[in-house]
């Protein structure tokens, strides 16, 4: 399967956010493309067999366009520099902006059944006298 997997239109079309769907094509396919880098280094699966060569399955597609959205926001919210904290009297808060988006989403549900297994890299060898 080519990249891109999914499309500016499609992102803008799931997100309820107006300033999603107001971000230019050309920053939604920055957030596309970090989506699918996501998704290939979480599943070691870049879906370019022939198994996937007519059409991605459909939990990576909305994956992708979750993550894409996630990270469409946090690039809004950045800019617009959001409270990381507060305090009121004795009582304070912090958010946590560091925490794992793709974590956050639940996307590994979906991933799961398309992840591929590393090797790991060793190698056993049997040795006998002669």
């Amino acid at each position: 399967m080519q990249r891109p997997w999914v499309q500016p239109a499609e992102v803008k079309e799931y997100s309820e956010s107006a300033k999603v769907a107001a971000r230019s094509d050309v920053r939604l396919a920055y957030d596309i493309a970090r989506a699918e880098r996501y998704v290939i280094y979480h599943t070691h699966n870049r879906f370019d067999t022939e198994e996937y060569e007519k059409e991605l399955p459909q939990d990576v597609r909305m994956a992708v366009i979750l993550l894409a959205e996630a990270y469409a926001k946090q690039a809004i919210t950045q800019k617009e520099g959001a409270k990381s904290s507060e305090t009121f009297d004795d009582y304070s808060y912090t958010m946590d902006n560091d925490s794992d988006i793709a974590e956050n989403l639940g996307l590994a549900l979906m991933l799961d059944d398309y992840i591929i297994q590393p090797d790991n890299g060793k190698v056993t060898m049997k040795i006998r006298k002669l």
